[in-house]
């Protein structure tokens, strides 16, 4: 039984200033993922606010979205079975320096604030994050 998922994930403006965006792009084509819709944006910090609303109540709440707003990101759709845990696993662990070798955030992130892309963590916060970006 094939469970083919869709789920938000984000290169976040570290990555963009680096110009990272293809390299990146690239390893999730390279992982059996489908892009199915990106764009690059730049969002205002209330949209930031309103994207990471569901972190409002942690001490790092305003510096991410201070830091997501502050240069453009690429959002986009992924698509592929068990998404949400495969893009997971490809992004690493949030912080650079405990990430495994070969995810994305150990080869690209600088920080543990500046990891160089975002993505949805449950089925029910893809579906939100992906109508934030994507609404048709």
């Amino acid at each position: 039984m094939n469970n083919i998922e869709k789920t938000l994930s984000i290169i976040k403006p570290d990555a963009v200033e680096r110009n990272l965006e293809n390299e990146i792009k690239e390893m999730f084509k390279i992982n059996g993922f489908n892009i199915l819709k990106e764009k690059k944006v730049q969002i205002e910090k209330s949209e930031a606010e309103k994207f990471y609303k569901i972190h409002q109540t942690k001490p790092f709440y305003n510096d991410l979205c201070e830091y997501l707003s502050s240069g453009p990101i690429v959002a986009m759709v992924l698509e592929k079975e068990n998404a949400i845990l495969a893009n997971r696993d490809l992004m690493g662990a949030t912080n650079p320096g405990n990430a495994k070798e070969g995810t994305i955030r150990k080869k690209y992130g600088i920080s543990i604030d500046k990891n160089s892309v975002h993505g949805s963590d449950s089925i029910e916060n893809a579906k939100i994050e992906i109508d934030f970006f994507f609404k048709d």
